[in-house]
């Protein structure tokens, strides 16, 4: 529930939904505050591996993550650093518009 009160905050720079969310009313709230505010929003297939992007796994010694997490939405409030990356998402969500 912090995605969703990140997102009607205006906090948000981007939300990613995973599509394995089994709460359709929450896929639903989080879909209509992106599309209210105008925040970009990514869908992903798969919450396990969200939820690895999101930190939410254990690394063992090789750096693989273990014990990972999963999670039905993520919202990034800060881009952080200009990188190469960064431009290619901005990129895809202006091409979307």
């Amino acid at each position: 529930h912090e995605c969703a009160k990140a997102l009607d905050k205006q906090q948000a720079q981007l939300c990613v939904l995973s599509a394995s969310c089994n709460e359709p009313a929450y896929t639903k709230l989080v879909e209509a505050l992106c599309a209210e505010h105008g925040i970009n929003l990514m869908k992903v297939s798969d919450g396990k591996q969200l939820g690895e992007w999101a930190g939410l796994a254990k690394l063992d010694k090789e750096g693989a993550a273990r014990k990972v997490i999963g999670c039905s939405c993520v919202v990034v409030k800060e881009w952080g650093e200009e990188s190469q990356a960064l431009t290619v998402l901005q990129d895809y969500f202006k091409s979307q518009k």
